[in-house]
């Protein structure tokens, strides 16, 4: 698949590691940090994107759909078992899929059915004026509606008050979206890995707005605080997925 993402905010919030281990399937690691005050977090993301030109790879992008999209991934590490060729275990670092969301029945549909993606219907909008760029997401069962606003004019926007990160360079690490996407391979603990590929990604910090949330206060979230750890934008990029590598859980390809 291919796009073309006109802008893209992603929302990181920190929580207690408890609270995200049990969301991973098999074969998965939770990417952690450890703050200066020795607290260790993990982070779930919220992403919203307004894309056009999505098509499978082979069509122009000319018959691609314009659409507004939105997702919620956990930050996951795969170790991949490479004692074949002698270099030890490497670590994939990427997202692991909860829920996402688009406003036409054909993706959704089509999504279902081709990903593993969890894709659902919900009434999507975005609005940019001036500096100012706004999302609202209406879900049909009210569990994951959104209305942010992101101030992408004047100067770098700094750390959330309550950030665990020490650094907008440690922040910057948990910025999604990562290189890779995982979701349980459907048997055994097998994992299904999707890498993508995009143009420069140069990912802006910014103020935001979160004047709604719904997701964090349902399921395995519900009576937790999440942490608005931190907030990037980006505009103007190319972006691709490959097709799927399903790997064992030490991660040789299956």
């Amino acid at each position: 698949m291919r796009a073309h993402f006109t802008d893209s905010l992603v929302l990181t919030y920190a929580f207690p590691p408890e609270v995200l281990r049990p969301l991973l399937t098999p074969g998965l690691e939770l990417d952690t940090y450890r703050a200066q005050d020795g607290r260790e977090y993990g982070f779930a993301a919220v992403a919203a994107v307004a894309l056009r030109g999505l098509r499978p790879a082979f069509l122009p992008a000319e018959l691609g759909l314009e659409q507004v999209m939105t997702g919620y991934r956990v930050f996951a590490r795969l170790p991949v078992d490479r004692s074949r060729t002698g270099t030890g275990v490497r670590t994939l670092r990427g997202l692991r899929i909860l829920r996402s969301q688009t406003s036409s029945p054909v993706l959704a549909a089509a999504g279902a059915v081709l990903s593993r993606y969890r894709y659902e219907r919900a009434v999507l909008g975005t609005r940019r004026v001036g500096d100012r760029l706004d999302f609202a997401v209406r879900s049909g069962d009210g569990r994951a509606d959104l209305r942010v606003s992101a101030a992408l004019g004047g100067p770098t926007a700094p750390l959330p008050p309550r950030s665990p990160f020490a650094t907008g360079r440690d922040a910057r690490r948990f910025a999604g979206p990562l290189p890779y996407t995982f979701e349980h391979g459907g048997r055994g603990g097998d994992v299904l890995v999707v890498k993508a590929l995009r143009t420069s990604w140069e990912p802006r910090p910014v103020a935001v707005d979160v004047e709604r949330l719904t997701f964090f206060r349902h399921g395995p979230f519900q009576g937790t605080r999440p942490v608005l750890a931190n907030a990037f934008h980006v505009s103007g990029v190319d972006y691709g997925w490959h097709r799927g590598v399903l790997m064992t859980p030490a991660g040789r390809r299956g």
